[in-house]
């Protein structure tokens, strides 16, 4: 398995990673690839990684600038995409492990919204004070890269408040 950086012959294939892998997710809106395809448009894109094998995307992960509070400086990971039938046999870990990598020569932290206890093992974990709108507290996590303490509101790109169309 190859992890890189997105090209432009990848968009078609990470649409389609992430609209099936957010379809098994109760918490999906449906707009996910949109939300990726605003944020490219956008350029607010910090990283966007393919997992690559045999010539096809089978894994996707994008992360886009964040500020914490009056903090600045973050990397927001979402979404995290796996095809459903390659669920289990690490690509999502081996995407996360290249982002944590990469992101802490530019960002002072990652935060995500996700379950904790698949994040966890990455070192996320919840902070007091640390939220995101009316998501329950538990499920925003960060992970700093220094001794900073996130705490606020995440401040994220716009393209997040994307509503699904009806």
């Amino acid at each position: 398995m190859l992890i890189r950086n997105e090209t432009a012959n990848d968009i078609a294939e990470i649409r389609t990673v992430v609209t099936e892998a957010m379809t098994m997710l109760a918490q999906s809106t449906g707009t996910e690839a949109q939300i990726i395809d605003r944020l490219r448009g956008d350029k607010a894109l910090a990283l966007s990684l393919v997992a690559e094998e045999d010539g096809r995307v089978v894994g996707y992960l994008a992360v886009s600038q964040a500020q914490i509070g009056e903090q600045d400086s973050w990397g927001l990971i979402g979404p995290l995409a796996v095809l459903p039938s390659r669920h289990g046999q690490g690509i999502g870990s081996t995407l996360m492990a290249e982002a944590i990598r990469r992101l802490r020569t530019t960002f002072q932290g990652a935060v995500l919204v996700g379950d904790p206890r698949y994040y966890g093992r990455f070192g996320f974990r919840a902070y007091p004070g640390l939220g995101v709108g009316v998501i329950p507290p538990e499920f925003v996590q960060a992970l700093p890269f220094d001794a900073t303490e996130p705490r606020g509101e995440v401040i994220h790109h716009p393209a997040f408040g994307l509503k699904q169309q009806r």
